[in-house]
């Protein structure tokens, strides 16, 4: 073994064997998997380590160190952590997102920092399948905001659009960005991005205010009952309902069977059972509780049936205006 024929591995594993088993240890706390595989198997084929040799190998790592003095860090890891840190989960989320996908989309950032009142006015000329890709790309609150800024007649459409987004080509991300460059003079990016879908419409309704989710809804049933629908599904669930006060939860509960109550129930969580029965008679609780341990298994299909059609009976009051469901956002009660 000579020092001249050593790669940069093999000076490593030399160094770390003349360290010892237990310093070697803590410097591999530091290392990836990878970079332990790679330094152990060459730790493996070394059997002899001449004096000169390791004396060498000690000098070129005190050379290196006044060669390569400060701080090694791995800048993307840091990056990472530092996001997931950042309060609100929601938030770290996305910037996360942005982070991971190499997102560098400077217009659309730029119109995450405008007044919603403003991109409203900046977007309402455009098509409506502009504005939902712009508002897909945006944090939901932003765009709850920006939506309700655009004119009553576009709303639904645009919500419909949001639904139907799944993913942005970069070609059409520049043409969005080279769009908002001519207004508003931004440097356009070319990064695929996931954006739109379901989940971003659920999030931008639950954030509109005044009941305007519910005007976009009713509209977007005309052209498209079955999406209006599943967006309804997943804007509201049954185990929703135990934020609800007692008032209106027994109100609720005066329109349902106890049959029907009780198959709901067999899925619900323990928190959902007790408020359910802490707003009915002390006797109908114990005939519920009764009946939920004598049931046998049940197909989950038949559960979630009831617990949906106890929650339209939960979304025709709200209609009716007797009740507020809290997940929409609509006003408080006053």
């Amino acid at each position: 073994m000579g020092i001249e024929t050593l790669t940069g591995l093999n000076r490593v594993a030399v160094f770390l064997i003349c360290l010892g088993a237990e310093a070697t240890s803590k410097i591999f706390e530091e290392l990836s998997d990878d970079e332990i595989r790679q330094v152990t198997r060459t730790m493996a084929s070394i059997e002899h380590i001449p004096v000169d040799v390791k004396e060498k190998v000690f000098a070129a790592f005190r050379d290196s160190q006044k060669r390569y003095a400060g701080l090694f860090v791995k800048g993307e890891d840091f990056a990472k952590k530092a996001i997931a840190a950042t309060p609100g989960e929601q938030r770290a989320n996305f910037l996360l997102d942005q982070f991971v996908s190499g997102t560098e989309t400077k217009s659309l950032e730029t119109i995450a920092l405008m007044a919603p009142r403003m991109v409203a006015g900046l977007l309402e000329h455009e098509h409506p399948q502009t504005i939902a890709l712009v508002l897909s790309t945006q944090h939901i609150e932003h765009a709850a905001e920006i939506l309700t800024n655009l004119p009553e007649t576009m709303r639904a459409d645009v919500v419909y659009r949001i639904s139907k987004i799944e993913k942005v080509s970069p070609e059409v991300i520049t043409r969005i960005e080279d769009a908002l460059h001519r207004e508003i003079g931004l440097v356009s990016g070319k990064t695929h991005k996931k954006v739109g879908g379901l989940e971003a419409v659920v999030g931008i309704l639950n954030h509109m205010k005044n009941n305007l989710e519910t005007e976009i809804l009713d509209e977007m049933e005309q052209s498209d009952p079955e999406m209006a629908e599943e967006i309804r599904k997943k804007m509201f669930t049954f185990e929703h309902l135990i934020a609800l006060d007692g008032r209106s939860l027994q109100m609720i509960l005066r329109e349902v069977n106890n049959d029907a109550l009780t198959l709901a129930l067999k899925t619900a969580s323990e928190q959902m059972r007790e408020k359910i029965y802490a707003n009915m008679s002390s006797r109908a609780a114990d005939m519920i509780k009764d009946d939920l341990e004598a049931m046998g298994p049940v197909r989950l299909s038949e559960v979630e049936l009831m617990q949906q059609s106890i929650v339209k009976i939960a979304m025709k009051l709200e209609e009716e205006g007797k009740l507020v469901l809290g997940g929409g956002g609509g006003d408080e009660l006053v």
